[in-house]
């Protein structure tokens, strides 16, 4: 249950991470090049002020604008991504930061004062952290993009133990039946205890048949038979789509890998390191997932199997039950998607599925699309500029907040993306 002191906990945690994260780069590093998946990340900061300020300062408390002018600089979807590189148009880091630590300060007194905070507080204060929430990960997939190193506080695994090879697990399972999918609303109208964004929303019950869900990710052992099978030069493994994007790409092997003397690397931030079979495969586009099931003669759940298999019948809102005090998961930028796809064990679902909160993002064969029922929330575009043109994923990544992600969640991705931080995982019908 969110409280005004763990509300304020939330804004400290991800004012300090996101001021690592700016800090811990050269002023060079900072002066990114243009490329469609990332932003500058000065402009991040402002944007991320922004949010604050529009939807929580302005909104809840009248609070005249800070930055006078600078609306349309700040608001993602008035301002084309090339400008966002324009020093004439963009402030510099200097009045930028100025300008974030403001609005945080003004945020944090007026969320401060007095005992407790309304619903509407409580639900807009959730609303702006898990705004800023996703900016700390597209940071660090900028840092990913861009071969700079991890983020300062990453233990990435090395050694013996991630590069054993995991045996296959069998797999788990899951019964035909009737799952909750999504957020459920309270009859009292208040919005801050079931948290959620616009796309979760309404909630709903849906019949589900059985089907079986390997309990691991695609590991990069599994992934590298595929490759060494010549999989990306055999066009029966490929729909239209994927081979159009093999065709635009000209590609052999996942973004990050390489054949060095001999062996197989893959690069993870600014290291070059020897492929890790117990690891999960990283950084695939949707066509790259499709194509290895059709490989390997299976399929990716669709998004509801997903969501039936991590919340299990009780509709729990985390894969282990519905605490998030412990996370047992790779969340928070804490390893990173180096860890064996058979760690965690205390994070599984019921069934025995493991790793599907965190570690990466899981492609699944739903395009992301409106449930019936669904009403715009603050920020009309939330949600809706992706609908009918992304594949919808889930679970979070290792770059991921663990305060942002629940079973219900749903993030979007153009399936022709490989830089973030996506996995999959493979599926079949019960016989």
């Amino acid at each position: 249950m969110i409280t005004q002191e763990s509300l304020l906990a939330e804004i400290a945690r991800t004012d300090t991470q996101m001021m690592i994260l700016l800090e811990s780069l050269s002023d060079e590093e900072l002066v990114v090049p243009c490329e469609p998946g990332i932003n500058p990340p000065v402009w991040e900061a402002g944007h991320v002020a922004f949010f604050y300020e529009y939807f929580l300062l302005r909104h809840l408390y009248g609070v005249e604008p800070i930055m006078p002018g600078h609306d349309t600089v700040w608001d993602s979807f008035e301002i084309p991504h090339r400008e966002r590189w324009e020093p004439g148009i963009v402030p510099d880091k200097t009045k930028t930061l100025t300008y974030y630590r403001q609005v945080i300060k003004e945020t944090m007194d007026r969320l401060s004062a007095g005992n407790g905070l309304s619903d509407a507080e409580l639900y807009l204060g959730q609303y702006v952290v898990a705004h800023q929430d996703m900016h700390l990960e597209s940071l660090i997939w900028c840092r990913q993009t861009l071969g700079y190193a991890a983020p300062p506080w990453s233990a990435m695994l090395t050694g013996a133990e991630t590069r054993a090879i995991v045996p296959p697990l069998p797999d788990a399972d899951i019964a035909g039946g009737t799952y909750y999918i999504g957020m459920p609303k309270l009859d009292d109208g208040s919005k801050s205890p079931y948290f959620s964004f616009d796309n979760e929303r309404p909630g709903f019950e849906l019949a589900i048949a059985s089907f079986s869900l390997s309990r691991t990710l695609v590991s990069q052992g599994e992934f590298l038979e595929f490759v060494e099978d010549l999989g990306y030069e055999r066009p029966e493994f490929w729909s239209a789509g994927g081979r159009y994007w093999l065709r635009k790409v000209s590609r052999s092997h996942p973004a990050y890998w390489a054949k060095r003397d001999g062996q197989w690397t893959v690069r993870r931030f600014n290291r070059i390191e020897p492929l890790t079979p117990s690891a999960p495969v990283i950084h695939v586009s949707f066509w790259e997932a499709e194509a290895y099931c059709r490989w390997s003669g299976r399929r990716l759940p669709s998004e509801y199997e997903w969501e039936a298999a991590a919340r299990s019948a009780e509709a729990r809102k985390f894969p282990w039950g519905n605490s998030p005090d412990s996370l047992p998961a790779d969340l928070d930028a804490k390893h990173l998607g180096t860890a064996p796809v058979t760690a965690f064990p205390e994070g599984a679902t019921k069934d025995g599925c493991l790793q599907m909160m965190g570690t990466a993002w899981e492609w699944t064969t739903n395009q992301y699309l409106p449930y019936d029922g669904f009403c715009v929330d603050l920020y009309a575009y939330m949600s809706t500029l992706q609908f009918g043109t992304h594949k919808t994923t889930r679970g979070g990544s290792g770059a991921t907040s663990g305060s942002l992600i629940r079973n219900s969640y749903r993030q979007a991705y153009h399936p022709d993306r490989f830089d973030v931080f996506t996995g999959f995982r493979t599926c079949k019908d019960a016989p």
